[in-house]
């Protein structure tokens, strides 16, 4: 297989059919472990499984991490320079447009796109 290529690919297509697949099933054995009470499933004799506690606690851990990780992100960007300076909305590796003197007050050239 070819690593790193955006080019379609039958594996791909097969990789992407099966996690779409998946996906429902394991959610709908999620809720149905979170529902069935311990007992029967017991009676079933599927013992080891997880207390219902974490069918609560994992998402909200979850949402709570991607939310402190926005936060963290947002206050390193915005303390790496001050708030005043063009660093906090782009990095130096960003292609400025360059403007030559006499052209700043002239009307901006179409870009045609198709």
């Amino acid at each position: 297989m070819v690593g790193n290529s955006p080019s379609l690919l039958p594996e791909r297509a097969i990789y992407g059919f099966v996690l779409f697949l998946s996906d429902p099933f394991g959610f709908i054995v999620s809720l149905l472990w979170v529902f069935i009470p311990g007992s029967w499933l017991n009676s079933l004799g599927l013992i080891y499984w997880l207390q219902k506690y974490w069918a609560v606690a994992l998402p909200i851990h979850l949402l709570i991490t991607i939310a402190i990780s926005f936060i963290l992100l947002f206050g390193i960007n915005v303390s790496t320079s001050p708030p005043n300076s063009i660093n906090t909305i782009t990095g130096h590796y960003a292609k400025y447009l360059q403007q030559e003197k006499n052209q700043e007050e002239a009307i901006l050239a179409l870009r045609y796109s198709y």
